[in-house]
């Protein structure tokens, strides 16, 4: 593991890359313990308080966890799907709203991997999953319930609807698909949509998982991104409407 001290980038930083580099890698195994502070920060040229920042990032990330006592020190963690969702979602959140994202665009890659997962969910779901859409669906058709609340709870069905493949590899990869882009898309269509007519979608997905049909399953998301589509051309050609008198 090495460091390269002329560079700009940040000492710890460059340690902590070190570091994660040699796990992925394999040259750390998982409960391996790395070498003490004294001795990380002897093989890196730099000081005990650099190498804790470093060993601090790594903690952060759940790739490395620390015990005390005799026998403790830093080990390398097991990183699980699970610890890993929020950091997706993080980073998926962040491209979004620092680039330039277009609807039609994050519509398309949201539904593209979300299709992935209908046929699978239909005949993997569980009860439990099946009984978080059905409990979404029911508050969805609560009266006064808020747009904030509404996007939540659409995010939690269709992240049922993701797990119930029961492939942690494609939920991990919708985590950021489904938590960063619903709320987008929420907030562009929210002013066009018919909850009524969302909600009736949303049953129908479930109707189909309950049934362990794929194909009613596949159509009825297909018809979901349908509407998701036409609702956020209505409401970009409304926003363009009502800018238009001010560009004039």
């Amino acid at each position: 593991m090495k460091i390269d001290p002329n560079s700009k980038s940040d000492l710890s930083a460059q340690i902590a890359k070190a570091i994660r580099d040699a796990i992925v890698s394999g040259a750390l195994i998982v409960d391996e313990r790395l070498p003490s502070e004294a001795e990380l920060s002897e093989q890196f040229e730099v000081s005990r308080a650099t190498v804790r920042e470093a060993l601090k990032r790594l903690a952060a990330q759940s790739l490395i966890r620390t015990q005390r006592g005799a026998f403790g020190g830093a080990f390398v963690n097991r990183l699980s799907f699970e610890e890993a969702y929020g950091q997706q979602i993080t980073t998926s959140t962040l491209l979004l709203s620092m680039n330039a994202v277009s609807f039609d665009v994050a519509c398309e890659a949201r539904f593209a991997l979300e299709r992935a997962c209908a046929p699978l969910a239909a005949i993997r779901r569980t009860p439990d999953q099946l009984a978080t859409m059905r409990a979404e669906i029911f508050r969805q058709t609560q009266p006064g319930l808020s747009d904030e609340s509404w996007c939540a709870s659409d995010v939690a069905f269709h992240r049922a609807l993701v797990d119930g493949a029961g492939n942690p590899v494609l939920s991990y990869q919708l985590a950021g698909a489904v938590e960063a882009m619903q709320p987008l898309m929420n907030m562009i269509t929210f002013t066009a949509r018919s909850r009524e007519r969302i909600i009736a979608l949303h049953t129908t997905i479930a109707d189909a998982l309950q049934a362990n049909d794929q194909q009613a399953t596949e159509l009825a998301l297909s018809d979901l991104e349908a509407e998701t589509k036409t609702l956020g051309l209505s409401a970009m050609q409304a926003r363009a409407d009502h800018e238009a008198p001010k560009r004039a």
